[in-house]
């Protein structure tokens, strides 16, 4: 188990960060850490890399206690901060050679120069390697805290927000690189971009208001945590709106085109019967039904709703 979290709790004053969280990553997998702002996503990050302690509970990385053994955990884990903090008037060669540094029981001083060309290869930087770390776009400084956080060549990949801010193409190029990396290394990420999840992670883990409030597979999740269904059907003539919605479980209906539907209920059955039954009642005939998988966006929704 390459991280193993129990009853972890962290509290500022009054307020609970973290009440009493607990969850297991295995080796290997790309896990999303989600949440609304102010769940505790953050929080739990840094009390797993040993930035900050945790108020009770314990939790393991590799093997190591966070508490009692930090610097083994610390040298297993590659961290990339929410706002990447970076040295913007060194040079990214020059940045990569001094976080190198840092780690000479991970490099030895013979090996970090190919290490640090591996990492540039790796994140794609070699056409500003020779810059300054101000100077660049924030894709590139995204590939540049990418690069720190592989290059000792750690375990476990800990990303707080690895994508925010970066446009399309960006996005795509990071996401390429992290589901790379994933295929050797266990990774945590937090995001709050729900195509990134399903792009990138193999399950899923929903904190709100400091506490789990889900933890499967992106298509279990999907299927168990999903309380609303959107079916879309086309019949061969018109039907008013209302008629649709005196349907019992229905709750919002939308015309797209003429004669289409496109039907939410909030039931946990199958509507799909009682819309054929419904056709035949009133005369009509079904030209095409569907439908639609829940996407994690809503459940994200449903699970987070402000109560």
């Amino acid at each position: 188990m390459s991280i193993k979290v129990e009853s972890i709790s962290k509290n500022y004053g009054e307020q609970k960060a973290l009440d009493k969280v607990s969850f297991e990553v295995k080796s290997g997998e790309i896990v999303g850490f989600l949440g609304p702002n102010g769940a505790g996503k953050s929080t739990m990050m840094k009390i797993l890399t040993c930035f900050i302690p945790q108020t009770s509970g314990s939790a393991f990385v590799c093997g190591h206690d966070i508490s009692e053994e930090s610097i083994d955990v610390r040298k297993c884990i590659g961290y990339l901060a929410e706002h990447n903090p970076l040295y913007a008037e060194m040079y990214v060669k020059e940045y990569l050679e001094f976080i190198g540094g840092l780690h000479p029981d991970k490099i030895a001083k013979k090996e970090l120069s190919s290490r640090i060309k591996q990492m540039i290869e790796i994140t794609g930087l070699e056409v500003e390697q020779k810059k300054k770390i101000g100077s660049l776009s924030k894709g590139y400084r995204q590939r540049v805290g990418l690069a720190q956080a592989l290059i000792h060549d750690p375990k476990v990949l800990i990303l707080d927000e690895p994508t925010t801010g970066l446009d399309p193409n960006q996005l795509t190029e990071i996401r390429s690189l992290i589901r790379k990396v994933g295929k050797e290394k266990t990774v945590m990420l937090s995001t709050h971009i729900m195509q990134e999840v399903e792009a990138i992670c193999d399950r899923v883990i929903i904190i709100n208001k400091g506490e789990i409030v889900a933890d499967e597979t992106i298509q279990d999740i999907q299927k168990t945590k999903g309380n609303q269904q959107i079916i879309t059907v086309e019949f061969d003539k018109g039907i008013s709106k209302e008629l649709l919605l005196a349907i019992t479980g229905v709750v919002a209906v939308t015309n797209s085109k003429e004669n289409t539907w496109h039907i939410s209920s909030d039931s946990a059955n199958d509507l799909r019967p009682e819309l054929f039954q419904f056709a035949i009642q009133n005369k009509l005939s079904v030209l095409t039904m569907q439908k639609e998988e829940q996407r994690l966006e809503d459940v994200f929704k449903q699970l987070t709703k402000k109560t």
